[in-house]
């Protein structure tokens, strides 16, 4: 899904849900970076990818609180 795309439905969300859907994926994003550390982490992309994606959540819910 295209980043954009990704935003657009992001902002319609309540700040409850963004921060349900933060915490997911940092999860993800953590189980990831052990399996980078082991070496058995295949798509580093996917990686890449989610961090983008926590760093877009936590701007979407810094501009709802204002």
């Amino acid at each position: 899904m295209k980043a954009t795309l990704k935003i657009k439905e992001w902002q319609q969300l309540s700040p409850e849900t963004l921060k349900v859907s933060l915490n997911q994926l940092k999860e993800k994003l953590m189980s990831l970076r052990f399996l980078s550390a082991s070496g058995k982490l295949k798509n580093v992309r996917e990686m890449n990818e989610l961090k983008k994606d926590v760093a877009r959540i936590a701007t979407i819910l810094k501009q709802k609180k204002q």
